[in-house]
């Protein structure tokens, strides 16, 4: 995360949901429409919207957990504040809406600490595609997904649900899904590979803060390289998947080489004297130039030398 601010200030009062942090670092996002079985409003988007391009700047964040309050997850949008209004709008405030909703997936999955969704009830909708766009999903024995975009005359792809799902759960049956717009319990939702674990309702909320804990005595940085890297290469080859993990690979190690030249020649300069230190150079430290050779390359240079005394 990054430790630099400008002028602008973090949020510290977010009106269309709660947000909680705790002594791990945890933060846990909490849907509070429970009459509404947690529905989206536009604010509710737009404060979703602007968390996410927060909390990469936030040093007290390590672990994101999204849940609902009530027997709901969050069932999409709002029938009334938003369905109605859409039908009135034109074309532009219709792409500013879109292109909204689709920042919050995308912030989801650019995010660079682990999301998890402690889904609890109803995910639908909008709601489904959120809990889809976090890195694991904990869902409660009485938890449902429905895709049900088609079934008010939207197409299944709403929200890059056609981007996820099939990445998710093969081709075929994302084609179920957002098609025929089903509802799936949680045990099918399992067996297609929607969940990270199914667990009894009243153990959701412990088994998510003890997923949420681990996460965040982790690695973060770790954490951060391999969700980005997931997300790249889900659309690389296998070679370019391999290369990008290792420029990625490289940085970080380069970054580690160097911090630990400095932490050696600090020592040594401490122990020695500046002079000392900077009269043996590199090789004082105990630097040498990696070689790259294998059984094979050794074998051949073997062979090639003994050639000439035969």
């Amino acid at each position: 995360m990054s430790p630099y601010r400008g002028s602008a200030q973090l949020t510290k009062d977010w009106r269309h949901f709660r947000l909680e942090l705790d002594e791990d670092h945890i933060a846990t996002l909490t849907f509070s429409r429970p009459d509404r079985l947690n529905a989206l409003t536009f604010e509710v988007y737009a404060d979703l919207r602007d968390l996410l391009d927060e909390l990469p700047q936030r040093e007290d964040v390590r672990v994101l957990v999204m849940t609902g309050t009530g027997r709901g997850f969050c069932s999409g949008g709002d029938v009334h504040d938003i369905i109605g209004r859409l039908l009135e709008m034109g074309p532009k405030d219709l792409l500013d809406f879109t292109r909204m909703t689709g920042g919050v997936v995308e912030r989801m999955r650019g995010c660079p600490i682990p999301i998890v969704a402690a889904v609890n009830g109803v995910a639908a909708g909008a709601g489904a595609v959120i809990a889809l766009a976090a890195d694991f999903r904990l869902l409660a024995a009485s938890a449902t997904f429905s895709f049900l975009f088609t079934k008010v005359g939207l197409a299944g792809a709403d929200m890059g649900s056609a981007y996820l799902l099939p990445r998710l759960v093969g081709f075929g049956r994302a084609t179920e899904l957002l098609m025929l717009g089903d509802r799936l319990d949680a045990k099918r939702a399992a067996e297609f590979g929607l969940a990270t674990a199914v667990v009894e309702d009243g153990e959701l909320p412990v088994r998510a803060k003890e997923l949420a804990r681990r996460l965040a005595a982790g690695p973060t940085l770790a954490y951060a390289t391999t969700k980005l890297l997931l997300s790249r290469e889900l659309d690389l080859n296998l070679a370019g998947g391999s290369h990008t993990g290792l420029r990625m690979r490289c940085g970080l190690d380069e970054a580690r080489a160097r911090k630990a030249v400095s932490s050696s020649a600090d020592s040594i300069s401490l122990a020695v004297g500046p002079a000392a230190s900077s009269a043996g150079g590199a090789s004082s430290v105990g630097v040498s130039a990696p070689s790259f050779v294998g059984s094979v390359s050794s074998v051949i240079a073997r062979s090639t030398s003994d050639r000439g005394r035969i």
